[in-house]
């Protein structure tokens, strides 16, 4: 008998980061996180995670700990291009967004003024590079340039979409690399580190003179297509294309190490891709296609199209970014998947909603990793630490009711089953 597909390496659904703080639990202090449900979809608008205790983004400062006197010293800011997800981050956070005045001049211009102090203070800046992106550019660079001048200690712009990644070489002559120009700009704006998602390729890193965390929005995916319990014989991993092997592969052996099938296409011009070839076998499978970001979704619905020729059963989309440029919405939405699955990287406007979008929540881990950052905590240890969740939660989990997180003396938490 097949056995089910269980996997969350990422327990959002446990509430497990919600409620974990970096190093300020008391030794004895207990945190009990039970299990929530499966994410939905009503009358095809979709919204964030519900936990079994209705509180989605569980504040630090509900756990009725007395704060670190340096917490004082960290401020959070949001530029106008996505003040809901900074607004979530500040909630898991327990803290509250920095006062600031951003508007527009007549001609366009942009003015920035911060209206508290932030001497002496470790500063983060929240704002993705996404449409317009010259405009939500040039906010971050005018916020970052007056946390400099108003005598900021550190300032992090913590950007959960870099728009320009994909001009990262040359593949043709004459041509810019954008991305580098845009890691200058931030470099040379004032900026002392960058916090990133999901950067379309990994050498963009690299383009930073300055230190970069990079942290996946897959893990809150996978936890997600955990809820569903899809059969793992049933199971097959696609990448829309060869460039996306690596990280359908890494995504797939996640995935109780499922199969990985590539569609080979070929592209003729920015937007524009034909299919040639699917290698793989997918007959009668649950195919799940894996990128990191939907821009006019030609690439992924021709995929899809061609995975439905070659007798897939259903098909889902799996994305960390939805930069949805016109006409993608039209084509997710005409029936080619089973489900359409983003995280809040990028806002989406209401309008765009469609019955088979389903929107995830990646705020718990921006702020998770600000907090160690901000700690100078390691962030690969949060890795570490959701690995052993992870093996925990697949050997317990027939029997897992709840969990219940202990902060050691040295740090690391161990987890008791119930």
């Amino acid at each position: 008998m097949s056995s089910l597909l269980h996997f969350s390496v990422f327990p959002s659904s446990l509430n497990y980061l919600c409620n974990k703080p970096c190093f300020r639990v008391p030794f004895q202090h207990r945190i009990r996180c039970n299990v929530a449900e499966s994410l939905k979809s009503e009358n095809g608008k979709p919204f964030m995670p519900i936990s079994s205790n209705n509180d989605v983004f569980a504040s630090r400062s509900r756990l009725d700990i007395s704060s670190n006197i340096n917490d004082t010293r960290l401020r959070i800011f949001s530029g106008t291009a996505n003040p809901a997800l900074s607004q979530e981050i500040a909630c898991y956070m327990g803290l509250e967004l920095g006062k600031i005045k951003i508007k527009r001049f007549a001609d366009g211009e942009i003015y920035v003024q911060l209206q508290e102090s932030v001497r002496g203070c470790d500063v983060f800046l929240v704002q993705p590079t996404c449409p317009p992106a010259n405009e939500n550019l040039m906010e971050l660079l005018i916020m970052i340039d007056a946390c400099r001048r108003a005598s900021a200690k550190n300032i992090t712009a913590v950007i959960p979409y870099f728009g320009y990644a994909r001009a990262d070489r040359k593949t043709q002559g004459r041509e810019s690399i954008a991305a580098k120009l845009v890691a200058n700009l931030i470099t040379e704006a004032g900026a002392n580190r960058v916090l990133a998602c999901d950067l379309h390729s990994g050498q963009s890193m690299g383009y930073f003179d300055i230190p970069v965390d990079h942290v996946y929005g897959q893990p809150v995916i996978l936890d997600y297509l955990a809820s569903k319990t899809i059969c793992s014989d049933d199971l097959v991993v696609v990448s829309p294309d060869v460039g996306g092997v690596a990280r359908a592969r890494a995504f797939a052996k996640k995935l109780s190490d499922a199969p990985l099938a590539i569609v080979d296409k070929r592209r003729h011009g920015h937007n524009v891709a034909e299919v040639m070839n699917l290698i793989g076998d997918v007959r009668g499978k649950v195919a799940v296609m894996v990128d990191d970001m939907i821009d006019t979704a030609g690439t992924i619905a021709k995929g899809a199209a061609l995975l439905h020729q070659e007798g897939a059963r259903e098909v889902y989309a799996c994305t960390t970014h939805a930069v949805f440029s016109p006409p993608a919405i039209e084509r997710l939405s005409s029936g080619l998947f089973q489900e359409v699955i983003i995280t809040n990287t990028i806002p989406v406007l209401e309008q765009n909603y469609f019955p088979q979008l389903t929107i995830l929540s990646v705020a718990n881990l921006l702020g998770e990793t600000i907090w160690r950052v901000h700690d100078d905590c390691s962030t690969q240890s949060l890795k570490q630490e959701i690995m052993v969740f992870y093996a925990i939660y697949m050997t317990n989990l027939q029997k897992c009711q709840s969990i219940t997180w202990i902060m050691t003396s040295r740090g690391p938490y161990k987890a008791l089953i119930h």
